[in-house]
This record gives structure tokens, C-alpha cells and sequence, in this order.
């Protein structure tokens, strides 16, 4: 476990030289954690790993640490991404084990890569999610998709802190499939759900899991009579395929199943 040396523990004095970025899943109860409950989660486990994180200078010295588009609150993730600022180098496999051990059980790092020069954000455009819809008869969902992806524009409001405004989901969406299967976390004999599964883009503002259910709605009327389940699956940059690259690349070290 890689442990502070003396005078490393949040001293702003102490330059960043070198980064490193771990892969993290939001699983289970922990899906309703907020982005500011996750960072404080984080910010904790770091402490108690003693992983020798870098900080900022100024009044108010705070972690350098660069996060991803949080999933929203209320959905599941196994692909968030946060970059770590350190004092020293640390191999990227020590210190996602070490961080993994120190966090709860439900947020689980996963991977972990050295950083390259390019910035986290500028490898990310998009993401995939899997949106699971119990009690939806798959045929109905097949139609309100057709609905939706046969339109020029689609817009749901959202309310924000500062007013309304208007969604068009249907320019998000980059791919859309439709399946039938079990809904996460229940028995395999349990009924079949109709399954979404959903590459959109991640613009501003970014279309969420309910602005896609929203849209669904407004063409063709489709709302679930049970809460729908929201999973992001993958989060990277856009290919001409349609596929996502993975942003820790090739040096990615897996530290989780």
C-alpha cells in the first residue's frame, strides 16, 4: 500500500509530478450517493490509504482530483473515471488496490492507468447505458423507439436552478438497441424486462436516462408503471463505429472484477 512520507500528507508545497486515473463503479444502495457524497467517499478513502494526493495552493488547499460527468443521482455506474494529482510516483495497480481496499463496499475501483497529456475530459464524448423498464412489453418499447429515432427533434423540459429549458434528445442519441431480460440483482427466473440500451452523447446540457424515458413519453406515450433502472456501462470518445475508446488506454491495470 503505497504510504505517506513525512511532510507529504496535505502540504500544498509539494509539486504534482506525476497523475494517475482509476475506473470506479457506483453499484447497489450506493447509486443514490449525490456526486458531492461520492467525492467526500473518495476524498475519505484517500486519507486512510495514505495515498500521497497533491494540493492545490492558495487559502484553501483542496485534493487535485479531476472527475468525469457524474452518473445522476438515483443511477448505477460501472464506469466512472477520476484523475489523482500526486507528490510522488505510485504504480497505478498499488494505488487503485490500496483506494478499493479504503472505500465502501459499492463504490469498487475497477482499473487504474498512468495519465497521458491528454486532459480526462478531452477523452471523453459519450456514454453507453443500459435502461432496464419492468413490466414494459418489449414490442411497446420497440415501437416508442422507432418513434423516437424516426423524428427530426425531440424535447423534454428540465427544470434547472436557473429555469427551464429544453432537451432534444433525439440529436443525443447515437445508437439504440432494444432487448428482453432480467432485471439487475433478481433471481434468473424472475419475469422478463424490457431492456434500452443507449449511446448518447454527452453535450451540454447532457441527456440523462430520464430525459430518454422522457422522450419516450412524449412520442409515443410509453411510461413505465415501475421505476425504471439506469446502469451506465461505458463512458470514452466516440468512433466512427459507434464504439467507445476506453480513457485509461492500453496501460490500464485491472485491480477488480
Amino acid at each position: 500500500m503505497p504510504r505517506v512520507r513525512a511532510g507529504e500528507a496535505a502540504n500544498p508545497s509539494l509539486p504534482t509530478v506525476a497523475r494517475v486515473r482509476v475506473q470506479f463503479a457506483k453499484r447497489g444502495r450506493l447509486r443514490f450517493l449525490s456526486h458531492r457524497d461520492v467525492a467526500r467517499s473518495v476524498e475519505r478513502a484517500l486519507r486512510r490509504a495514505a495515498i500521497p494526493v497533491s494540493y492545490s495552493h492558495g487559502f484553501s488547499p483542496h485534493p487535485r482530483l479531476t472527475w468525469s460527468p457524474a452518473a445522476p443521482t438515483g443511477t448505477a455506474s460501472e464506469a466512472e473515471y477520476l484523475e489523482i494529482g500526486l507528490t510522488r510516483e505510485v504504480e497505478p495497480g498499488e494505488l487503485g488496490r490500496a483506494l478499493d481496499a479504503a472505500l465502501p463496499e459499492g463504490l469498487d475501483v475497477l482499473a487504474a492507468a498512468p495519465a497521458d497529456g491528454v486532459a480526462l475530459a478531452d477523452r471523453i464524448d459519450a456514454a453507453r447505458w443500459r435502461i432496464e423498464l419492468p413490466q414494459v412489453p418489449v414490442e411497446a418499447l420497440k415501437a416508442a423507439v422507432g418513434a423516437l429515432l424516426a423524428a427530426d427533434e425531440v424535447l423534454v423540459e428540465r427544470v434547472t436552478p436557473k429555469g427551464r429549458k429544453h432537451v432534444d434528445v433525439r440529436a443525443a442519441l447515437v445508437h439504440v438497441e432494444v432487448s428482453s431480460g432480467v432485471v439487475s440483482g433478481t433471481p434468473s427466473g424472475a419475469p422478463d424486462c424490457a431492456i434500452l440500451t443507449a449511446v448518447v452523447r454527452q453535450g451540454s446540457p447532457v441527456v440523462r436516462p430520464d430525459d430518454v424515458l422522457g422522450a419516450l413519453d412524449v412520442v409515443a406515450g410509453l411510461r413505465p408503471p415501475v421505476p425504471a433502472r439506469a446502469t451506465r456501462l461505458a463512458q470514452g470518445l466516440l468512433d466512427d463505429r459507434g464504439e467507445l475508446a476506453d480513457p485509461l488506454g492500453s496501460d490500464r491495470v485491472t485491480t477488480r472484477a
